[in-house]
């Protein structure tokens, strides 16, 4: 390990105002860009495009956000004078890959009881609870390079994306501002939120507070990412062993 190296927790940094804005408002446009090109696409009958379940729209879903997070997070983190493994705080990788674990074990019976909630009260008030679109999208795949590529997406690339994006940006924004429980609470809404599915809200929520948890105990984005990635790995094996 190189002398001096040490963990960075990224709103211990200074940042440039006009470079935060500038990356949250490029990522935006990526998003919204590309799926008005998936939209246009699917208009015009290009294969690939015809639904939402096409190769060529699930790559368009999947990396215009996931993609752009992480493409333009390592601009930013250049930027701040920040290296990747001082931002994932390698240094304490058992500790934090320990707690990740400790983490899971605990909040995974948690999650579980309010998802049955959940379905249960929309089951009652006769509001349908369906699967989220990404368990839908992977039960549709055929090809096979495609399963491959939505098995690497779920473990690897979206955990480091949405880490970096709801803990390391958006919470850590909030905590610079003085703001810390809202930046906590905030960005844990809109992890859940941005899954866009209603059984598994609340579940997602506490999950996301016990990520920022994990990210300002252990002082890094490894600890949230590696338990993030073993909780998609658990949740895409079980859907593969009922998958018909």
């Amino acid at each position: 390990m190189p002398i001096g190296y040490a963990a960075v927790m990224l709103w211990k940094k200074p940042w440039q105002p006009e470079i935060v804005m500038a990356l949250a408002g490029a990522m935006v446009m990526v998003f919204l860009s590309g799926n008005v090109a998936a939209g246009l696409l699917r208009h015009a009958g290009v294969h690939g495009f015809k639904n939402d379940f096409s190769a060529g729209a699930v790559l368009a879903g999947t990396i215009t956000f996931h993609g752009a997070a992480l493409v333009l997070g390592g601009i930013f983190l250049k930027m701040h004078g920040i290296r990747w493994r001082e931002a994932l705080n390698v240094q304490n990788w058992k500790r934090g890959l320990a707690l990740a674990g400790v983490t899971l074990v605990v909040v995974a019976p948690v999650m579980i009881g309010l998802k049955v909630v959940s379905e249960l009260t929309l089951n009652w008030l006769g509001w349908p609870a369906p699967d989220q679109q990404a368990v839908e999208i992977i039960l549709a795949a055929k090809a096979i390079w495609l399963q491959a590529y939505l098995v690497f997406f779920t473990i690897a690339l979206a955990p480091v994306a949405e880490e970096f994006f709801f803990r390391g940006l958006m919470f850590s924004a909030a905590k610079k501002m003085g703001w810390p429980k809202l930046g906590c609470f905030g960005a844990s809404f809109l992890f859940a939120l941005s899954h866009m599915n209603a059984p598994t809200f609340l579940p997602l929520f506490v999950f996301a507070l016990a990520l920022t948890w994990l990210y300002e105990k252990t002082e890094g984005l490894l600890a949230p990412i590696a338990a993030h990635s073993l909780f998609n790995a658990a949740n895409l094996a079980l859907l593969y062993l009922q998958k018909p």
